[in-house]
């Protein structure tokens, strides 16, 4: 089989799902048509539709775009066969319904941002560092039945620095991840749309319990302050810069605000405090936490006020020592 030979449907949504479509596009491949969600309502009253990254980009390339409300709906499903493509490539789309995987001849593949089958869902990347991983990477699957369980093609190892927080590990996946699909296609081609493969249960370690990566939503980002200080500090990096972990800060007066915080260091200092108290030494704000650990916070935002280093916050607020955080 020659690369063109493929005649390729794309799916996605964001701007990670970009990376691997312009790398499709720069390399020449086929790509027939664009599937992805449909234009977001934004603004005050939703009166503005918002197109995806994917839209925007396809549209930019004289690619046609589909953008199916349901995946199954009779309509769809024989435009998308119109196309006649025998591949789809899905990076961060949604699930996808047998009528629509198994429609290609060559079948449907997923780019995945996690080794599986570690951190199958929604929320890889968050999770990966929320945990405290050291590593994480990208998985190329082919999809079936059940949400990232598919025989596995190819992964690609991504190490996670002390000091990345998710923004880091997004980009670096993001590359990573056009990069894998790119060496999926070659092998795809050199066995004739029928490339070796594994089935995950090969891929677990004896004795290794699986993480999941579900969905995150406001309430999964509130910080609980009776934990160690290294799992808040994970925590944060998992979630910064978006959506933001939160707390609520309690001002010495007793009025309560939502408190955003986007970066943390810890500290190896102590504190007699109770649990959610404030630490306060010069340019330096902690808040002591599980086993009277002091976790240092670098970068906040306080309900109302735009992001800020310590430093400013401290400027701004009265009697930080008779401040709390719950």
């Amino acid at each position: 089989m020659k690369k063109e030979d493929l005649r390729i449907i794309f799916m996605g949504t964001p701007e990670f799902a970009v990376e691997t479509l312009k790398a499709l596009v720069d390399n020449q491949y086929n790509v027939v048509a664009v599937v992805t969600q449909p234009d977001k309502p934004v603004g005050r009253h939703g009166s503005v539709l918002q197109p995806s990254a994917v839209k925007q980009y396809a549209l930019e390339q004289g690619l046609p775009v589909l953008q199916p409300v349901k995946m199954k709906d009779p309509d769809f499903v024989e435009q998308l066969r119109s196309y006649e493509a025998n591949l789809q490539v899905v990076v961060a789309f949604r699930m996808l319904p047998e009528v629509v995987w198994a429609m290609p001849q060559y079948g449907t593949f997923n780019v995945h941002a996690a080794l599986l089958p570690q951190y199958r869902g929604a929320a890889p990347i968050n999770w990966a560092v929320i945990n405290g991983e050291t590593e994480t990477g990208v998985t190329t699957f082919f999809l079936d039945k059940d949400i990232d369980t598919g025989r596995v093609i190819m992964q690609l190892p991504f190490e996670i620095k002390p000091d990345y927080n998710v923004e880091n590990v997004y980009d670096g996946l993001m590359h990573l991840g056009a990069d894998i699909c790119l060496r999926t296609l070659d092998k795809i081609v050199e066995a004739d749309g029928h490339p070796d493969s594994i089935p995950q249960d090969q891929l677990m370690t004896a004795g290794q319990p699986l993480h999941s990566a579900p969905k995150i939503f406001k309430e999964t980002c509130q910080i609980q302050w009776d934990q160690a200080a290294v799992k808040i500090h994970n925590f944060v990096r998992g979630l910064s810069p978006y959506p933001g972990t939160w707390t609520t800060f309690v001002a010495s007066d007793g009025k309560e605000a939502v408190l955003k915080i986007f970066r943390t260091e810890l500290s190896g200092l102590h504190s007699d405090g109770p649990v959610g108290s404030l630490v306060h030494a010069g340019r330096q704000l902690g808040v002591t936490v599980a086993g009277g650990e002091v976790l240092l916070i670098d970068e906040l935002q306080l309900a109302g006020k735009r992001r800020m280093a310590v430093a400013d916050f401290l400027n701004g607020v009265k009697d930080i020592d008779s401040c709390v955080v719950k």
